[in-house]
């Protein structure tokens, strides 16, 4: 078993309060890999103490100098990658490959942010009379709290530090209670980079109760979280007493379009990065598949072999593409999806079933035909490698069924027609457009979601955004 690693609070390494851990499992084989601590209240407490401490000094580094540990982080990301994907794909079950490639893209994020540093600008802005000028001030908005999912441990913790260090804030990190050692290890390389004490703190433990103590504080000024919908209801009341800012970025339903006008190989390619990535357990993959009734059968049985010839399996095992789910509850969870559907009319083409074999918690790859609006893998986020299908006859049609869900983070489509290109952009009510591109995301374009998929963004420019206060000044000469 790993050693037990421990909190980052205002600089130092510290246990829980109380002395009490908990366990981190390996999807793969349910073994436990590590003990972490069960931090609640009290460590939240000393969190936003040394963060409120750390705050002016930070706030008051000329950029270039909070962008340089940023850019050392980065480094030291991918200098450490290999090690860093091993332990990510021992907790979360992504194929070690895939793992690697999650390095990199957080280590982006903390690259990015480095640079954007310099380019946090005010405004001078024209004034109605000669004795007068109006000057606007961006300043950063302070403490922050950043409550991550389990699905990215790495890049959705260096998506919200990178921005938020950039502007000059500090941050409590509080990851997923699956997946806390990526964090942790984030950590222990902004230590050593020289990262100053109490700007990144990263506690473990009780989410209620470490969310619970930060919104009651004041001095934690913005909270950023990943996860579900239903949780980010909750945040927004807990944020209300206080008025935190908030950056919401929740739960998705994507539909991916093949027009029959696509490039084939090309939407095929698509649907199999965009699907089965981290074994579908992406926030933005594929959810819903759209293919226009001329073309369906053919694409369906070239869908069908590409997804047979996908290795399912635990995440270091060699040539494995499709991991374990993370845990019992998912896999539940897919299960009754697939019989839901089959009960009300669909026919299983691929898959269907548990994976055989030496690691638990895989599901097999499955591809359902003749779906309904009325299914459950129709109407929810399944969050497996589930995909439904259904045909459409008309552009209109298309958009209409894509849009007719709650959510609004991300869609794609494929098609050769320009117009039509930039048509179904414009009516498609998703925050995220994948246009021939299965894989939009990107450190330097803006991330969120509309409807109940989120409030505001994240990435580049727009990300730095959601870190800073702006103060307009009224100067009389």
């Amino acid at each position: 078993m790993l050693p037990t690693p421990l909190h980052l609070i205002d600089g130092r390494r510290t246990p829980a309060a109380d002395g009490r851990t908990f366990p981190v499992v390996n999807p793969a084989d349910g073994q436990t890999i590590s003990e972490v601590p069960l931090g609640g209240a009290a460590e939240a407490r000393a969190a936003i103490e040394g963060a409120a401490s750390a705050f002016p000094g930070w706030r008051d580094l000329p950029a270039h100098e909070r962008a340089r540990p940023l850019r050392a982080l980065a480094e030291a990301m991918v200098r450490d990658q290999q090690r860093l994907a091993h332990l990510m794909t021992l907790e979360q079950g992504k194929p070690l490959a895939e793992a690697r490639g999650e390095i990199l893209y957080a280590a982006s994020f903390l690259e990015w942010s480095a640079e954007e540093a310099r380019r946090i600008c005010g405004q001078v802005i024209p004034a109605s009379s000669v004795e007068k000028r109006i000057v606007v001030l961006r300043q950063p908005v302070g403490v922050c709290l950043a409550i991550t999912p389990w699905n990215f441990p790495a890049a959705m913790i260096t998506r919200k530090v990178g921005p938020a260090l950039a502007c000059g804030c500090t941050m409590i990190v509080k990851p997923a209670e699956q997946t806390p050692l990526s964090a942790l290890a984030i950590g222990e390389l902004a230590m050593q980079v020289g990262i100053p004490q109490g700007v990144l703190n990263i506690i473990t433990g009780d989410a209620p109760q470490i969310a619970a103590a930060c919104f009651a504080d004041p001095r934690v000024r913005k909270v950023t979280f990943t996860g579900s919908t239903d949780v980010g209801r909750v945040l927004v009341r807990q944020a209300a007493d206080n008025l935190q800012r908030l950056t919401l970025e929740l739960g998705g339903h994507a539909p991916f379009i093949v027009f029959e006008d696509a490039d084939i190989d090309a939407a095929l390619a698509g649907v199999m990065a965009s699907k089965f990535r981290n074994s579908g357990q992406t926030c933005i993959c594929a959810n819903r598949l759209l293919v226009h009734r001329s073309i369906i059968e053919p694409f369906t049985a070239r869908l069908a072999e590409h997804m047979r010839a996908l290795k399912v399996g635990a995440g270091l095992e060699p040539g494995v593409t499709v991991g374990p789910l993370i845990d019992d509850a998912a896999v539940e969870k897919v299960e009754s999806h697939v019989a839901d559907a089959v009960e009300r009319g669909a026919v299983v083409r691929v898959g269907g079933s548990r994976a055989m074999g030496t690691a638990m918690r895989c599901f097999l790859p499955t591809l359902l035909e003749r779906c309904t609006p009325e299914m459950r893998c129709w109407c929810e986020e399944t969050f497996g490698p589930v995909l439904p299908v259904a045909s459409f006859e008309t552009e209109d049609q298309a958009v209409a069924m894509a849009n007719d869900t709650p959510y609004g983070l991300a869609a794609y489509f494929y098609t050769r027609d320009a117009s039509r290109l930039m048509r179904v952009a414009e009516r498609l009510e998703f925050g995220v457009i994948g246009a021939n591109d299965a894989l939009p995301s990107t450190a330097q374009a803006p991330f969120g979601g509309m409807k109940q998929s989120g409030w505001g963004r994240e990435g580049g420019a727009f990300a730095i955004d959601a870190y800073t206060e702006i103060k307009y000044m009224s100067w009389r000469l």
